[in-house]
């Protein structure tokens, strides 16, 4: 078989998405301003095209066959499974619960710290750092007030705890994207990932103490909660963990959450569908996304722009952790320019996996290097939708929360040293 050479004129639809997409975020000011989908499918066109020497129904040919790899169709099925379950729970109640029952038992002299570490089991829980900001936000504001600490460490804390949920919880898109893309399965990659994280959040853990301990704080309203509404998200949590299929644990936490949120009053019968509909409605973009960029990385691949990049790689590094040290850094590269670590992941995915696979990099390390380093990037840039969306919800700005941000940057720090020192498995 002969050896493809390497392009370097194939990644031009990657570098007109990056213009497209950055450049409107540039002039606009809001880097939210140009739809994702929207750039992808202009990257699309310019890579349709190109090398005019393959026919039209060639491309089609070579697409449809990235689109109907055994990776992509699953990783968009269990995007659309996780998006009916993060429905089905929320309706029944379980977001509300889990907040609450948190908040609960935050002892009174920790406040700041107590908001990290629920937010880090809030977003483990639901798997979406948005959807944990925006539970935790109103708390953290209540609790600036009554604390005298400044608001942008109370909500600074909240980020640090969505993040680390973001990069590490089961039904996470960024985990399924990882995941699914390196070719290892959940449970490998989350223990691979534990590890490396582990340091970063005990770390963190102290920083906001040390930075806090002389304040206080007393929760005067009434946090009502359900232990029953809690249950979906634990057995999804420990049915991921212990290896069962996660088609299998989707399934399981939507239909319990539904039998739940019936049972306690929270969600009426005839509205069971609605939710479930809803969730996996919300899953859409990044589904369709996926399904887009396999095609533009299908014809990039064709044409020889993977086979670039990986040239250029072996050119400047050495070894497995020259090849680690690479992937770490495709991966924040990427979400800097797309400002989206689930998009960045799907992006340089297959790019990682043929590195891991050059350099002798288990699938498990790899998708936890792209979620960690992607995650890194997402919880710094001010223009990335987490800060955007604490900084609106609590009137600071991006640059205000972003001395707080401890743990993204002592995340970034523990995988880099995790790189160095740890030996080869």
């Amino acid at each position: 078989m002969r050896e493809q050479k390497g392009n370097a004129a194939a990644l031009l639809p990657i570098g007109i998405f990056l213009v497209i997409f950055l450049g409107s975020g540039i002039v606009t000011g809001d880097f939210y301003a140009m739809p994702a989908i929207v750039a992808f499918l202009i990257a699309l066109l310019a890579a349709f095209l190109q090398h005019r020497e393959l026919g039209f129904q060639e491309k089609i040919a070579i697409i449809s066959k990235g689109v109907g790899d055994e990776n992509i169709i699953t990783m968009s099925l269990i995007f659309l499974s996780a998006g009916a379950f993060s429905g089905a729970v929320t309706a029944a109640g379980g977001v509300d619960s889990t907040v609450n029952l948190g908040l609960s038992v935050l002892p009174a002299h920790i406040a700041v710290v107590g908001l990290f570490v629920i937010g880090c089991f809030i977003s483990v829980s639901m798997g979406t750092s948005m959807g944990t900001i925006a539970a935790l936000a109103p708390i953290a504001a209540g609790i600036s007030e009554k604390t005298g600490f400044a608001m942008a460490i109370c909500i600074g804390a909240v980020v640090c705890g969505a993040m680390f949920g973001d990069n590490l919880s089961m039904i996470s898109d960024t985990t399924i994207a990882a995941v699914k893309t390196q070719g290892c399965e959940m449970k490998d990659k989350f223990r691979e990932n534990f590890k490396i994280v582990l340091p970063a959040a005990i770390l963190t853990i102290v920083i906001f103490w040390a930075v806090t301990r002389n304040g206080s704080f007393q929760m005067t309203e009434e946090l009502p909660y359900h232990v029953l509404q809690v249950i979906p998200y634990l057995v999804v949590l420990v049915g991921a963990l212990i290896g069962i299929n996660v088609f299998v644990v989707l399934v399981t936490g939507t239909v319990l959450s539904l039998v739940i949120g019936v049972g306690t009053g929270s969600l009426a019968a005839g509205e069971m569908f609605i939710a479930v509909g809803d969730g996996v409605t919300g899953m859409y973009d990044i589904t369709v996304i996926s399904i887009v960029v396999a095609c533009i990385v299908s014809l990039v691949r064709e044409y020889g722009g993977i086979q670039f990049i990986l040239d250029l790689i072996r050119r400047r590094i050495r070894g497995r952790r020259g090849a680690e040290a690479g992937i770490a850094g495709l991966a924040l590269l990427v979400d800097l320019c797309t400002a989206n670590n689930t998009v960045a992941i799907v992006m340089a995915g297959p790019i990682a996996k043929e590195i891991s696979g050059e350099f002798h990099v288990t699938g498990r390390r790899s998708a936890s290097l792209l979620d960690i380093f992607t995650s890194v990037g997402q919880g710094l840039i001010p223009y990335g939708a987490q800060l955007l969306s604490a900084a609106s919800l609590t009137g600071l700005t991006p640059f205000e929360i972003l001395p707080y941000l401890y743990y993204p940057v002592l995340m970034g720090v523990s995988a880099v040293l995790f790189i160095i020192f740890k030996k080869a498995d």
